[in-house]
């Protein structure tokens, strides 16, 4: 019971420290007489006819507010989770430069408590916000999963994963400045707690798509081992970038953020179904799929029985391998593949393995 209350307590704090809405808010909500909603604010102007402004209704019972900025020539949707300091008034800009910079549609939202969303902020309440602000790009705009891609901004990562890890068709993830969980940005843990807060050490891996990882090498605020992990975990993961110098609210003012993700964004445009097939066949090295002319020779099966085989993929599984000679000797295996269902081991050296 001791150890309960502590646990409660700490995940208390940790909560109290991830949510900063800005008080007052820096815009406010407001009804035209033809009932449609706009963002009052001096930063936001009026006449700007690309965007759309909804009040979600999440699963929690709360109204969060949406903004949608389209645009004409994108292919693909963004749907940005941004920080726990700011809201939309703040964000309009960077969401406009990232619209044309980029050429795509981006959705922003404020959390419950953030802005003129109802209620007060939890990580269960960002869960349930950004599903259904996902709901309402299907419903409302027609986008699927397969031309969606999920931008996570330091906390906004944990709604991120959580979404990212239900959507197996999912186009591509951004984790910007993002946590490997909330008590890791406290104190370092070795492993996870069941009391922690957005514990996207585990959700990672259940991400099938790309995912660009952003973090400043000056980050003060969630050091840069964090977005590292993210990155060494992803069962996909895109050239990262590591911005030398840059803090955990900055990283935009450098010219390689927007370069950078200008040329992730055109590399999802292009990718097809084939090409994520046979990327994510690389990464977990499984051998090609057999050409429909040839036939399956004795060779190119994998004959040993032994039960490691189910649990890691080792190299007695491929041809003409002389790494080891049995499955006894798995742990020496150059082709070793770290067990995702323990995101923990995934980050030690491979020397942990070898006998």
């Amino acid at each position: 019971m001791v150890l309960g209350g502590k646990g409660c307590l700490i995940s208390n704090l940790a909560a109290k420290l991830a949510f900063f809405p800005p008080r007052p808010p820096t815009y406010q909500l407001k009804k035209e007489e033809d009932g449609k909603l706009v963002l009052v604010s001096s930063s936001i102007p009026q006449d700007d006819s690309s965007m759309d402004v909804r009040l979600l209704k999440t699963k929690s019972g709360k109204k969060i507010v949406s903004l949608y900025l389209k645009n004409p020539y994108a292919r693909l949707t963004l749907l940005y989770s941004h920080g726990n300091a700011a809201d939309l008034g703040q964000l309009y800009d960077l969401f406009v430069q990232l619209k044309l910079n980029l050429r795509v549609n981006l959705m922003g939202y404020d959390y419950s408590g953030y802005g003129a969303s109802t209620g007060k902020p939890s990580e269960y309440d960002t869960y349930a916000d950004i599903e259904a602000v996902y709901e309402c790009l299907q419903t409302e705009y027609g986008v699927s999963q397969e031309d969606l891609i999920l931008y996570g901004q330091s906390v906004g990562s944990g709604p991120t994963l959580h979404l990212a890890a239900k959507l197996p068709r999912l186009r591509g993830v951004v984790l910007h400045s993002a946590i490997l969980s909330g008590l890791r940005v406290l104190c370092q843990l070795k492993v996870t707690l069941c009391f922690d807060i957005y514990k996207n050490i585990n959700k990672i891996t259940k991400v099938k798509c790309p995912v660009l990882v952003i973090h400043g090498t000056e980050d003060d605020v969630v050091n840069w081992f964090h977005g590292n992990g993210l990155w060494q975990l992803a069962r996909e993961p895109y050239e990262p970038l590591w911005i030398k110098g840059g803090g955990h609210c900055n990283l935009e003012l450098y010219p390689d953020y927007i370069r950078h993700l200008c040329r992730f964004i055109q590399e999802m445009e292009k990718m097809t179904t084939e090409i994520r097939l046979k990327k994510i066949r690389q990464s977990l090295r499984l051998p090609p799929p057999p050409s429909s002319n040839s036939t399956t020779t004795t060779a190119n099966k994998c004959c040993c029985r032994n039960k490691c085989c189910c649990r890691i993929r080792c190299c007695c599984c491929w041809p003409k391998c002389l790494s080891c000679s049995s499955c006894s000797r798995v742990n020496k295996c150059m082709f070793f593949v770290p067990d995702f269902d323990h995101p923990e081991e995934a980050l030690l050296p491979l020397c942990r393995f070898q006998t």
